[in-house]
Order: C-alpha cells, then sequence, then structure tokens
C-alpha cells in the first residue's frame, strides 16, 4: 500500500483563485478597483508573504484604522476560506486511488487551524488517509523529516512513494531529497532551473493522481 503524498494549497485546493477572489472583494470594499487588487495578489506571493507582514503591508496602503484592520487580519489567517474550491474531479480520483491501494496523506505547509479548515470547508478531508501540518509537526517541507513524519503516521515507509504538488522546492524538492518520484503542477509556469527534477509534470492535480495510477498499473503488468 504505497503513500500518495499531496500537497494542499493549488494542489489539492485553488488556494490563488481563492486569494484573487477575496482581493477583489477586500478591494472593493475599501473603494479600491482592478489595480489594487492586483497589488494585492503581488503583495501575497502566492502565500509566501508572512500574514502579519502582509496585514501591515495592506493597512499602510489603504491607510486602515483598527476597526477596518482586525476583521482583514482574521481574514487573511483564516485563509479566505469561504473562497476556497477543490477541482470537483479530485474527489473521485482519490477515491479511485484508495480503492487502489493507495493511501493519500497531505503534507501541508502553514497553520493547523488555517489548513484543517480547508480540508473539512471542501469535504477533502473524507477521501484522504489523513495529513500532516507543519505548523504542528514543528518541521516543514522540504526538509525530509516531514515527509518521514507523514510516513509513520500513516503506519507506512516511503518505498513507492509518490509527491504531488506545485513547489517546485517545497514539494519537488523535498521528494528529490527523500528519494521518493514526483510530479510538478506548472500552473502555467516553466520548471526552473535546479539541481533536481519531478519525474512527471502535470497540469492539474487529478490529471497527476491519475498518471500515478495509470504508472503503477503499467509497471505491475510489466514482466
Amino acid at each position: 500500500m504505497p503513500l500518495l503524498l499531496l500537497d494542499l494549497d493549488n494542489t489539492l485546493v485553488g488556494r490563488s483563485a481563492a486569494f484573487s477572489q477575496w482581493a477583489a472583494g477586500f478591494a472593493a470594499s475599501v473603494g479600491g478597483g482592478a489595480a489594487d487588487a492586483d497589488w494585492l495578489v503581488t503583495a501575497d506571493r502566492d502565500g509566501l508573504e508572512p500574514r502579519d507582514r502582509l496585514a501591515e503591508l495592506i493597512s499602510r496602503r489603504f491607510g486602515l484604522d483598527n476597526a477596518r484592520r482586525a476583521p482583514m487580519v482574521a481574514d487573511l489567517r483564516r485563509g479566505m476560506i469561504e473562497h476556497i474550491e477543490a477541482d470537483p474531479a479530485v474527489p473521485a480520483v482519490l477515491d479511485g486511488a484508495r480503492a487502489a491501494g493507495w493511501v493519500p496523506v497531505v503534507i501541508g505547509n502553514g497553520a493547523v487551524a488555517q489548513q484543517e479548515a480547508k480540508l473539512r470547508h471542501t469535504g477533502l478531508d473524507r477521501h484522504l488517509a489523513g495529513w500532516v501540518i507543519s505548523e504542528r509537526a514543528g518541521v516543514s517541507k522540504p526538509d525530509p523529516a516531514i515527509f518521514r513524519l507523514a510516513a509513520a503516521q500513516a503506519g507506512h515507509d516511503l518505498a513507492g512513494a509518490w509527491m504531488i504538488g506545485d513547489s517546485a522546492l517545497a514539494d519537488i524538492g523535498g521528494a528529490h531529497a527523500v528519494g521518493i518520484a514526483s510530479i510538478w503542477l506548472h500552473r502555467g509556469r516553466p520548471w526552473p532551473r535546479a539541481a533536481f527534477a519531478p519525474t512527471r509534470i502535470a497540469a492539474t492535480c487529478a490529471a497527476a493522481i491519475t498518471a500515478v495510477l495509470a504508472s503503477a498499473e503499467h509497471s505491475s503488468q510489466c514482466p
């Protein structure tokens, strides 16, 4: 029963799309327009900007008083949960993977409350064997320790495991560090120059999971 390790943001759920929706709504709420929404997306740095720092940048740009700043900070920390959506094809593909003997486990960097809220809001928690979140684990991707922790918590080792994610460094670099196969979700981007490369590249999480299942089936049929 090999492990199917999955990133969460921009892999299982559309984090960037959710932030763009939130940014448009927030900009409108403070009298801004499309340029302000674009600024928010840039300042977010695809989720890499620390939430407290991002809140400070937003407050400065829009001149927010405490009454406006507090709910904005809370929304950022929640991760715009109400806007988060999963690809509708993913649950069925995850169920198919489990039926085929795979053990799908999320490895996510971030806050436990925020990441678990995303899983429950989308219903993906019902299609997974488990998840490991960096805040609780005390270690983040691409550190090999979090991959080994995910395997241990699932009661398996990393032999035959695959990692699927959109981050070249955190997901594919981490997979390379522990010697497992990987699929990078390109999201319209070229693969960056790096000392490692993914086993495969895919456009969507559902396509990536399907590719893993097909690869395993092909391997089992080889003499």
